[in-house]
């Protein structure tokens, strides 16, 4: 898999817990899955918000009347 570095900025508590608990080996694999992990939560959530703006009438209403 290709990979990319990149920059961040953390406050600095959250850096200084983030250096103690995780070993430097570690920290670029605990960052990705970090990040997998709250973009697909987040990806989860969207699903379901468009999932129950679906079940509403008058937004199946609109989605009739715009396809062609």
């Amino acid at each position: 898999m290709a990979s990319r570095k990149m920059t961040f900025t953390l406050p600095d508590e959250l850096a200084s817990s983030f250096t103690k608990r995780i070993p430097a080996r570690d920290r670029s694999r605990y960052v990705a899955d970090a990040i997998a992990d709250k973009l697909a939560e987040r990806e989860k959530r969207l699903i379901l918000a468009c999932e129950i703006a679906n079940q509403d009438p008058e937004v199946r209403e609109i989605e009739r009347n715009s396809t062609p």
